[in-house]
């Protein structure tokens, strides 16, 4: 293929070539065509053996003049090919001159030891492109601490594989925060083609730790200096990125860069398009040394192999061992020390086009790295401002970035067809699983919920909760969806103790939700709340998946099993610390019951005792929760008794009981086959009875339901026939498992199912 960047010199040599070879061709045989200064005829009626003028030799001749004409013909086709493939790569050809137009200026035409150390080696770029194999592994490694920077990497991560046709292996130095997000996160993406590990950060800081950091990024935004020693040691070569890059096409061709390595060339970057390594930002403004303007790392190319042959590790410590001795700390991390290094050794360096790390901090030179939008590769959001960056074309990178922040990720798990991928054990059951069930049941939607993985995203926001040290302590655990958004805020001013809710939000909805935290003093004042992000996939609301996401993430000893629709009375989180004593939960199998109530009034003075509560009750302001369309839910709390009782009372299991708990950490999980409404809580409530759970009323507790507009799901339930079919069915097949669980103590169950 002829290469893009002979420049214009080889193109209009090729043009006049092609021009002229016609003309001195046919100049060739009208001279050939002369034998003794006559001329001699090609055709064939005088070619004949009876013409005057045929002989041996006008033979020879002729013959000899049509194979070289059939030569030229041949050469001037090929030209005509060539010059086809220079005007189909032209537009790329310009876009190459511009950013290299650009990377002269800042740089490489600074000092003549630049010039000389490294844009000769970038004029590698003139030879031929180079083309990745369809099925070859592109290696990326990011480093990634803490809940914000997981959020982050998830928005890197689609843009990567929106624009993909690679099979990928993500290289992620996280912390544990970041591993058992990320971890969970990729299990349940479930995207062929992309294997992840993870190296474990905290065993890293001993690294790095000896080298003073003022940059926001804090010890881990110095762990790529030791990815030489973190990485497998027969990984070749690796893409570092941050985790505020957005990709805007297909990492492969980035990838295809390192095969224009030449020589010592182990590192690929683009140059810093800030001033801040020209010292002149502001009086005594003293950056660490670099080559002109710099580097930066928020993409590298890194050829492992070579750096560890080089002695890389001894290469950066040494060097920043001696700058610290006058710098003291760093002040941009790694980059620094890259930057210090690569002063020394200007021969290390392979000078990415800036379009690879178009930086979008403020007062940079970004805008010279493209002409349109197609120039652009990569969007590096580098500033401690991120989105409110001052840039001419800010709108453009921030639509999107926006676009893969709410883009749907369920859709990027696409087959890449004609690479194998490696065998997944969880992806092989579940479609061994879903082979079994009969598509054509009438309750097949229902059955295959419950095989259905779902996205899930964990400690969506920062989390900081250390359980209590007494062994008493409760998490309120709830799930909810968007419509029930604005009942967060009231259930954190009534509980002050931990909180795990599993939200099932689309991803654009959970940017909604963030935006709607964020703007909130009451959950921003809030760090013992765990939010879990599950994505919306198929036409359900898997509540019970949802409340078994919240229970699992739990970190205290117990549990208080609720909905997001009731507010705990004032002061409930204390008194269920002390009833956990009182009770001795931690040595018996005991469900704590709280009392339910509801109301009707979307404006509610809430009862601040039991005995306003009564009061309330009899006024018809209150009333249990369910009496008038579903007493059987809770009428087994007994009432009643709870108006006079002073201590906690005992009640027995009955058919349809679905009351409100707290029970230890370790109880039975939510059965999922039951999805959207119905027989939800029931269930669960079954399984706790058949595992002998002893059920106890607390005389001096209550919580409330709030009012609010029929989900989706009840609406279905009433108005869909089929929907109760599949209901009554699914509860008959769960009480058959419970009859094989069991036994015979599980007889009870169908027994009562039959009366009631």
């Amino acid at each position: 293929m002829l290469g893009i960047c002979r420049g214009r010199r080889k193109f209009l040599a090729v043009s006049l070539t092609l021009l002229c070879i016609p003309a001195v061709t046919w100049l060739y045989l009208f001279a050939g065509s002369y034998e003794d200064g006559k001329p001699v005829s090609l055709s064939p009626l005088e070619s004949q053996p009876h013409s005057p003028r045929y002989t041996a030799s006008s033979q020879r001749e002729r013959e000899s003049l049509e194979v070289r004409v059939r030569e030229v013909e041949e050469e001037n086709r090929a030209l005509r090919r060539q010059l086809s493939l220079a005007q189909g790569r032209a537009p790329g050809h310009r876009r190459g001159n511009h950013s290299k137009t650009y990377s002269m200026e800042e740089g490489t035409g600074d000092s003549e030891n630049l010039r000389a150390g490294i844009v000769a080696g970038n004029s590698s770029e003139c030879g031929q492109q180079p083309v990745v194999e369809k099925c070859e592994t592109i290696h990326v490694a990011i480093v990634c601490a803490g809940y914000n920077a997981s959020r982050d990497v998830v928005t890197l991560v689609k843009s990567v594989l929106f624009h993909r046709r690679n099979p990928l292996h993500f290289h992620l130095i996280a912390d544990s925060i970041a591993e058992q997000i990320l971890a969970t996160l990729f299990q349940t993406w479930m995207v062929p083609a992309v294997r992840v590990d993870f190296y474990n950060a905290d065993e890293l800081k001993s690294e790095v730790s000896w080298i003073p950091n003022k940059h926001y990024s804090g010890i881990y935004g110095l762990m790529k200096l030791v990815l030489t020693k973190t990485l497998p040691a027969n990984l070749e070569r690796v893409i570092v990125l941050d985790t505020d890059i957005t990709f805007a096409t297909d990492i492969a061709e980035l990838w295809a860069v390192f095969h224009k390595f030449k020589g010592q060339q182990v590192l690929g970057l683009v140059e810093n398009q800030s001033d801040w390594y020209l010292g002149n930002l502001w009086k005594n403004h003293r950056p660490w040394p670099a080559l002109g303007r710099g580097y930066n790392t928020g993409v590298i190319l890194l050829l492992l192999d070579k750096l560890r042959k080089m002695k890389w590790e001894q290469m950066w410590r040494l060097t920043a061992e001696r700058e610290l001795m006058g710098m003291l700390s760093t002040s941009l991390a790694d980059q620094d020390i890259f930057n210090a290094v690569i002063k020394q050794n200007p021969f290390l360096v392979y000078q990415l086009p800036c379009f690879w790390n178009v930086q979008l901090s403020d007062h940079t030179r970004s805008e010279q790295c493209y002409r349109d939008v197609s120039d652009l590769k990569v969007i590096h959001w580098n500033s401690p401002k991120k989105l409110r960056v001052k840039n001419k074309h800010v709108e453009f990178f921030r639509n999107l970035y926006l676009t893969f922040l709410e883009y749907d990720g369920n859709l990027l798990r696409r087959e890449l067809f004609g690479c194998p991928s490696e065998a997944d054990v969880n992806s092989e059951n579940l479609q061994k699983q879903l082979s079994e069930l009969d598509e054509d049941d009438l309750c097949y939607e229902f059955r295959r919920e419950r095989f259905t993985v779902h996205r899930t995203h964990l400690y969506f926001l920062h989390y900081e909760y250390e359980s209590a040290s007494d062994n008493t302590d409760v998490t309120l655990v709830a799930q909810l969806s968007m419509d029930r958004l604005q009942m967060l805020e009231a259930i954190c001013k009534h509980w002050e103790g931990p909180i795990s809710l599993a939200l099932y939000l689309s991803d654009a909805e959970a940017q909604q939700f963030l935006r709607y935290a964020q703007g909130s003093e009451v959950l921003m004042g809030r760090h013992n709340v765990a939010y879990h992000i599950v994505y919306k996939e198929g036409q359900f609301y898997p509540v019970n998946l949802l409340r078994n996401v919240a229970m699992k993430h739990v970190g205290t000893p117990y549990m208080f099993l609720s909905d997001i629709d009731f507010l705990p009375m004032y002061g409930l989180y204390e008194y269920l610390r002390k009833s956990v004593i009182q009770l001795d939960l931690a040595n018996t199998k005991k469900a704590m019951i709280i009392p339910a109530f509801e109301t009707l009034r979307y404006r509610l003075s809430f009862p601040k005792s039991k005995a306003e509560l009564l009061s309330m009750l009899d006024m018809g302001t209150l009333f249990t929760f369910r009496y008038h369309v579903w007493t059987k839910g809770h009428a087994p709390t007994n009432f009643a008794k709870w108006r006079t009782a002073t201590t906690p009372y005992r009640v027995e299991w009955e058919a349809d009981f679905e009351p409100y708990v707290v029970v230890r950490r370790d109880c039975p999980e939510y059965d999922r086959r039951f999805v959207g409404f119905g027989w939800n809580k029931v269930a669960h409530i079954m399984e706790l009875d058949a595992q002998e759970y002893e059920f106890t009323v607390l005389p001096n507790a209550y919580m409330i339901h709030m009012p609010h507009a029929p989900s989706f799901d009840i609406t279905k339930f009433r108005s869909n026939k089929q929907y109760r079919i599949c209901l009554k069915t699914l509860k008959e097949e769960f009480q058959q498992d419970m009859s094989r669980r069991y036994g015979f103590a599980a007889l009870k169950y169908l027994t009562a199912e039959n009366n009631s």
